[in-house]
């Protein structure tokens, strides 16, 4: 059994987006106080990011999952 070739290197992928993220960080560097504000404010202001991290949030914990047995 022969494995197939990989058309994409998703370690050289995820270093491409970091270091595309860190270059906007550093050309909007006087808008944040740090990194961490930073890619907070880049989720809000993508439609998708809030989407998808809204469904990687944890569920509340004053809202349990499951109804609760009396």
């Amino acid at each position: 059994m022969r494995t197939k070739k990989k058309t994409f290197d998703c370690v050289e992928m995820k270093r491409r987006a970091q270091q595309k993220l860190r270059a906007e960080f550093e050309s909007r560097r006087g808008e944040f106080s740090s990194y961490s504000d930073f890619l907070a404010a880049t989720v809000e202001e993508s439609p998708w990011q809030r989407e998808v991290w809204g469904k990687a949030r944890p569920a509340q914990r004053d809202q349990p999952d499951t109804p609760q047995e009396s």
